[in-house]
């Protein structure tokens, strides 16, 4: 037996409007053609499906349980043919994030939440860019946004700029440092530095100034939270080198300064990596408008 949609859909209207001829108008079809429909659908059940000697025509047994059917699967598929609908217009889709800026999750959260308000059929997830190849993942449509200061040319992918922003140098007020006017990397010798727990390589401190000046602390303590790392400092525990505007959005204590990097400071920038096929969808641009403004509000703090 071979049952489409518009045998379930004309079996629920038939039940529901009680006769043939209110039903064909529903259906936007002739009262013949529901007819030879009904008549086709008989022959392959091999049963009748309505009692046609009773006013209103009545379902059968069998008629019954093709209507359990039909109730079962039609919502099904208007529910699913409303999600196709949502995605031609961008209405709904999936924005799976990863994020290669650890102290970015602070900075993200207000921004997902705005986000969250304007787009509530969009599938939103973040998952830490930095335990896995996220831009390989982004390629792979495995993600669908990454946060990153480390711009690269790869084919599909487009690098959209959120904001600018300076690594600072952390100490307490008390240490020794923090008289200078500024700190080179020489000043890290003999010191322990506070860092987030992710590679070297991806931190603002080693790849843009202890790296290329060979220059070694003499120990590294790695903390998760952005908050911890600040008290750690304000205790004179160790130095730390954080974005400037995490240091203004936390704002922890004032047992700690900060101080540029080198004489002219150290200036980075953060993009969200996209796929070029979804640059125009209207929650994309959305999101990354709302990380542009939440952006502005950290940077004025």
């Amino acid at each position: 037996m071979h049952i489409e949609f518009r045998h379930l859909r004309t079996i629920k209207a038939i039940h529901d409007y009680g006769g043939l001829a209110r039903a064909a108008d529903q259906l936007n079809i002739t009262q013949s053609a529901l007819s030879h429909q009904i008549k086709g659908l008989e022959d392959q059940a091999g049963v009748e499906l309505f009692v046609r000697r009773s006013k209103p025509m009545r379902l059968s047994p069998a008629g019954q349980r093709l209507l359990r059917l039909a109730e079962q699967v039609l919502p099904q598929v208007e529910a699913t043919l409303s999600e196709f609908s949502s995605l031609r217009d961008g209405r709904s889709g999936r924005m799976h994030i990863a994020i290669e800026c650890h102290a970015c999750f602070e900075w993200l959260f207000p921004v997902l939440e705005a986000f969250r308000k304007s787009w509530p059929d969009v599938d939103v997830d973040i998952r830490p860019g930095l335990a896995f190849d996220a831009l390989p993942a982004l390629q792979k449509e495995e993600v669908d946004l990454v946060v990153s200061s480390d711009p690269e040319e790869l084919p599909g992918v487009e690098f959209v700029e959120l904001f600018d922003y300076n690594a600072v140098f952390v100490a307490a007020a008390t240490h020794p440092l923090a008289s200078k006017p500024y700190v080179d990397a020489e000043d890290f010798r003999g010191e322990t530095l506070i860092t987030y727990p992710v590679e070297r390589t991806r931190l603002d401190v080693f790849s843009q100034l202890l790296i290329p000046a060979k220059v070694e602390p003499t120990a590294i303590r790695q903390v998760e939270l952005t908050a911890v790392i600040l008290l750690l400092v304000a205790s004179n525990r160790g130095i730390s080198v954080l974005p400037d505007w995490v240091v203004r959005e936390v704002k922890y204590s004032s047992d700690y300064v900060t101080r540029p990097l080198t004489e002219s400071g150290i200036t980075r920038r953060l993009y969200a990596a996209i796929r070029s096929d979804d640059m125009d969808k209207p929650f994309v641009r959305k999101l990354v408008d709302l990380a542009r403004v939440e952006a502005r509000k950290l940077q004025t703090q």
